[in-house]
């Protein structure tokens, strides 16, 4: 594009460490990827209570909340589902870079969206597996949305019409039929709190 011939980038005095030294923590994006309830925006809440009472300066950026507002324009077709993730991505980097710990809890199914965040976001990036089998998710059909899926009222649902690929190394895997919630808290706080001091 030749458009971005013209762009150039600013450099300001205030950088990343000192909002760290500001926050007493460094930043962070807790990613949970998993089929839809499977539990990602609960445990995204509580870990974002406990980090709070710590002090940590968070930020929870939620799937329904970003289609109403920045992603509104975007179908579900797997290309606009690529674009919706990538979109959120920069979204999350700039938070990180603003010396927040964002909790982002998405489904996203694909590897190579999961690749493109990790590549982005760096070394800030935790990729939380919330592993809850796809049966459970459905009996649970918190938002009625398998039972849509499966009448065809909706296409390209994960884990129906459309695939999950399962993460194969995620950061912190969380095993639901193994683990209570408290537990499944308190490993994902063992896991992030350490990477947060400074």
């Amino acid at each position: 594009m030749k458009e971005a011939l013209h762009i150039h980038q600013q450099n300001y005095l205030v950088c990343l460490k000192d909002r760290e030294l500001k926050k007493g923590h460094k930043p962070a994006c807790i990613w949970f990827t998993g089929f839809s309830g499977s539990g990602k925006s609960t445990l995204a809440d509580k870990v974002e209570q406990e980090l709070c009472n710590k002090g940590v300066h968070t930020y929870i950026l939620d799937g329904d909340n970003m289609r109403k507002g920045l992603n509104r324009d975007l179908t579900f077709s797997e290309e606009d589902r690529v674009e919706n993730i990538r979109r959120i991505g920069e979204v999350a980097k700039l938070m990180c870079e603003a010396g927040l710990v964002v909790l982002a809890a998405f489904i996203t199914p694909f590897r190579k969206d999961r690749a493109l965040l990790r590549e982005l976001i760096g070394e800030k990036f935790i990729e939380v597996f919330v592993d809850t089998p796809l049966e459970v998710c459905e009996q649970r059909d918190v938002k009625g949305l398998y039972q849509k899926a499966r009448n065809g009222e909706i296409s390209n649902f994960t884990g129906i019409s459309s695939r999950f690929e399962v993460p194969e190394k995620p950061d912190i895997h969380i095993k639901t039929n193994n683990q209570s919630f408290e537990d499944s808290v308190k490993l994902i706080l063992d896991q992030v709190l350490p990477r947060l001091a400074i």
